[in-house]
């Protein structure tokens, strides 16, 4: 993992075409401006996380009624 320090309205720049930027820092909390594709998703990790498992939750239930139409 790479740890960098930002400072207010800096920012770091990944694989030239999305940009993340300091917003506000208070107290223990940082707000984080991220400039990126229209196709290229950005979420919250445990947004992230939910639709992961939704989607594993779908493929599941799809495998299962496929097995069973198979018998």
């Amino acid at each position: 993992m790479l740890v960098l320090s930002r400072k207010k309205n800096e920012s770091i720049v990944i694989n030239n075409e999305i940009t993340v930027v300091v917003v506000e820092i208070r107290g223990d909390k940082v707000r984080l401006g991220v400039e990126a594709p229209k196709e290229v998703p950005v979420h919250r990790r445990e947004v992230y996380d939910a639709i992961k498992r939704s989607q594993a939750d779908a493929a599941l239930e799809a495998t299962d009624a496929d097995a069973e139409t198979a018998e």
